[in-house]
């Protein structure tokens, strides 16, 4: 599907970043149109490796996802030029095979890579931004579920403060991942560990935390890895049980996020990954009319245009965080 042009969303920061755009399993040879930061970009496979092109050919302003791949190239759909993998016009049919291809014939290519199930696209190129760590996605012992793609109508750092949001899990998401007779939060701090940022672990009481039907005292590890992604890790302590979820954000457009999870467990491997999977559409769903009602809706960074409370260091780590980076799409 073709999507209406949209204003790019101009931020150094992020486009210096590796941002999740679509589930491996879905990305064929076949090109297909993501949004990134209000830009269009192409998605395809060649050879089995992903690529990202602007979705945008260079002579009269196409969208290089309606075109093909063919013979190492993407041609597209309007004249039939053809681009070589690093963006560069190898042909033009419409003039004679031996005259030169103007230097300027060339589109413009994005970084591309997979991890953990999902296509990530830099719009530097291949930055050397490292990308957001998630180890239990790569750990035999671990298994893994694909949740969404969520999209909603808030922006991202509004979408990533609510899932670092210790509080709200009893009242939100009552009788699953929290209950109001059990709404204090234990004191906690955030660590800056250099490479991200992560909390000493809080006890949780969580009558129904995966749709098992199970209590458990969950003890949650927070960890910000990047601007736009962020996991936690909670585990049992009556039991070896850990489980660990990796929300992964894309500004598509203005107040408006795409966000990828991965879930991954130690237990319940006989359980089907469609009970998780229908468990986590709740639990987003329930959150989304939240997102939707915020106001500002851009996160203010001046912690002076909010209330804080002790409970809410994460998330004021978290703003402090994109602040410090330079950050500005969707904050104030």
């Amino acid at each position: 599907m073709i999507s209406k042009q949209s204003a790019a969303l101009s931020d150094p920061v992020l486009e210096q970043e590796w941002l999740p755009v679509a589930f491996s399993r879905d990305v064929t040879e076949t090109p297909q149109q993501v949004m990134v930061l209000g830009e269009q970009v192409a998605i395809f496979r060649y050879k089995g490796k992903v690529h990202a092109f602007r979705d945008l050919c260079i002579h009269r302003g196409t969208a290089l996802s309606l075109g093909r791949v063919e013979e190492g190239t993407l041609v597209c759909p309007y004249h039939g030029w053809r681009y070589a993998m690093n963006g560069q016009c190898v042909r033009i049919p419409a003039q004679p095979p031996e005259q030169s291809i103007p230097t300027k014939a060339k589109a413009t290519v994005y970084g591309a890579k997979e991890a953990y199930g999902l296509v990530w696209v830099c719009l530097a190129g291949d930055s050397d931004t490292p990308l957001a760590p998630f180890p239990e996605a790569e750990d035999a012992n671990f298994h893994s579920v694909l949740c969404g793609a969520y999209e909603v109508g808030a922006e991202a750092p509004r979408v990533i403060e609510n899932f670092l949001d210790v509080s709200h899990l009893m009242w939100v998401h009552e009788g699953l991942l929290g209950e109001p007779s059990h709404a204090e939060i234990p004191d906690y701090r955030v660590h800056d560990l250099g490479t991200h940022f992560e909390t000493d672990p809080i006890a949780i009481f969580q009558p129904d935390p995966d749709g098992r039907g199970k209590v458990i005292n969950n003890h949650y590890v927070y960890s910000i890895l990047r601007p736009m992604c962020v996991r936690f890790r909670k585990s049992d302590p009556d039991t070896d049980e850990v489980f660990s979820m990796l929300m992964a954000t894309v500004p598509v457009a203005e107040r408006r996020t795409k966000a990828f999870i991965v879930l991954s467990r130690n237990y319940g491997f006989d359980l089907p990954d469609e009970q998780f999977m229908a468990f986590q559409d709740k639990v987003f769903s329930q959150d989304e009319s939240i997102l939707l009602s915020q106001r500002p809706e851009e996160l203010p960074l001046d912690l002076q245009v909010e209330l804080h409370l002790k409970s809410d260091r994460l998330a004021i780590a978290y703003r402090q965080y994109l602040e410090s980076l330079g950050v500005v799409i969707g904050v104030a």
